[in-house]
């Protein structure tokens, strides 16, 4: 409950910091603190040292997990802000505005890292989804982004009309918006219909959660929203943003996949293959790094379903690394494109020898994101396809997804290439000390994860 309450309160403060600072970079350092506090808090209350209690009536609950989660969505912001806020201020004019919306969004991932109800589970994605299509229209004089905002606006609407069907569906089965509902409350109204509005309801819920993340087939709104986007803004969306929500679609369907019978594997088995397939052979043939990188999270999100897949400790275990791997090098490396003019591959021709932490920290990032050993990626998805062996699952969709990941490598390396064996100088913006230090840092937090993963998990386990 602390990270809720205290992020919406930080985020009406940043709303009058930029009316009582005139400064860019004092509204950078106030939303920097204010994302270390909200830090401190959550942890306080994942380790029950200081917690604001607050009944619930059930709609919330708060448990380890969650609660270790969110901790992990808000110091990725963190390094977000530290990185990139430079960037935030060139953006616009009204800065506080922009933080103010970002700690909005952390409100709703708060809340979706701990409902416990269908009701809180549509608040806490719209509290999300709205401050970003506001971000996503920031650049209001660049047509692009202004059309981005709009079609994240539309699919946005429509995927949460599905969501409040479903809900609407299942509540008409059950009587009740909880989040597990008993079998002897559904067979209540009886058992032939019950049994078909909860099937129903709960396909509309899983077609609108992957809308959310951007799973095939229904992740035609992420290229396009992604690239036209402001690129800083890109970076928060597709790491935070869809971290949270495959929390959420993991605690939604950690108990209610049951009712699907087998039919849910054989649905989530096509959804997993299209999305890899889609991603990454999409990727293969982008000419813009900015939009490879979209079908590459579409391509991340595949593997990310395996815990969804698995639903077993070491799913939950995989996930959570894979939100610091992903979150850490995708934020990483949107950091050096936003500084490169030119986002096409030949723009980063000659950036080793420009710029040579730039090129260095971006393997490490594209590594990772690759799932190459020693980086933090390999063992995220190492994880994640382990998960499925210890379910018991089908062997060929751990072949699958190794088999794609080869071909990620392949668009990946086409950046490194471009950086290290292609001559050219590159249009790169001021890039002061602090900057390159952030990177290293980063980078070394990539590399020390991926050889010691141990790290994040006992961190958890503590």
């Amino acid at each position: 409950m602390n990270a809720i309450i205290f992020s919406a309160i930080m985020g009406v403060v940043m709303m009058f910091s930029g009316i009582l600072l005139q400064k860019k970079s004092a509204v950078t350092t106030t939303a920097i603190v204010s994302l270390l506090l909200l830090l401190s808090m959550n942890l306080l209350d994942s380790y029950s040292v200081f917690s604001i209690n607050v009944n619930t009536h059930g709609l919330l609950h708060f448990n380890k997990f969650g609660l270790f989660f969110n901790s992990i969505l808000i110091a990725a912001t963190l390094i977000f802000a530290v990185l990139c806020g430079s960037e935030i201020e060139k953006t616009g004019v009204n800065v506080a505005d922009y933080y103010a919306l970002i700690f909005f969004v952390l409100c709703g991932t708060s809340i979706l890292t701990s409902f416990n109800g269908l009701l809180m589970l549509f608040l806490g994605i719209e509290i999300m989804s709205i401050p970003l299509y506001i971000l996503t229209g920031a650049e209001k004089r660049n047509l692009k982004s202004n059309e981005a905002s709009l079609k994240y606006f539309l699919m946005g609407a429509f995927s949460t009309g599905l969501l409040l069907m479903g809900i609407a569906l299942i509540y008409g089965a059950t009587g009740s918006f909880a989040l597990k509902v008993s079998t002897t409350m559904a067979a209540s109204a009886g058992v032939l219909s019950t049994s078909f509005l909860q099937i129903a309801g709960l396909i509309l819920l899983f077609v609108s959660m992957c809308f959310k993340v951007s799973a095939a087939p229904f992740h035609f709104w992420t290229p396009d929203v992604y690239d036209g986007a402001p690129s800083v803004f890109t970076s928060f969306m597709a790491t935070v943003v869809k971290a949270a929500g495959f929390f959420a679609f993991l605690n939604l369907f950690e108990s209610n996949s049951a009712i699907l019978g087998p039919s849910w594997k054989i649905l989530l088995s096509f959804v997993i293959v299209a999305t890899l397939l889609v991603g990454n052979i999409t990727a293969v043939f982008q000419q813009s790094i900015k939009r490879m990188l979209a079908y590459s999270s579409i391509s991340q999100a595949g593997f990310m379903l395996f815990a969804l897949y698995s639903n077993n400790d070491m799913a939950k275990e995989g996930i959570l690394l894979y939100a610091v791997a992903y979150c850490l090098a995708t934020i990483g490396f949107f950091a050096i494109l936003i500084k490169v003019k030119d986002y096409t591959f030949d723009g980063f021709n000659g950036l080793a020898k420009t710029q040579p932490v730039m090129a260095f920290t971006g393997v490490v990032f594209l590594m990772s994101l690759a799932g190459i050993p020693l980086t933090a990626g390999f063992f995220a998805k190492y994880y994640m396809l382990a998960s499925v062996v210890k379910s018991g699952g089908s062997l060929w969709i751990v072949v699958v997804a190794v088999l794609f990941a080869a071909v990620s490598v392949y668009y990946y390396f086409k950046v490194i290439q471009s950086m290290y064996f292609k001559e050219g100088t590159p249009e790169v913006a001021a890039i002061s000390p602090n900057f390159k230090t952030g990177l290293l840092l980063v980078a070394a937090a990539v590399i020390l994860v991926g050889v010691l993963p141990s790290i994040v998990l006992n961190w958890f386990y503590f």
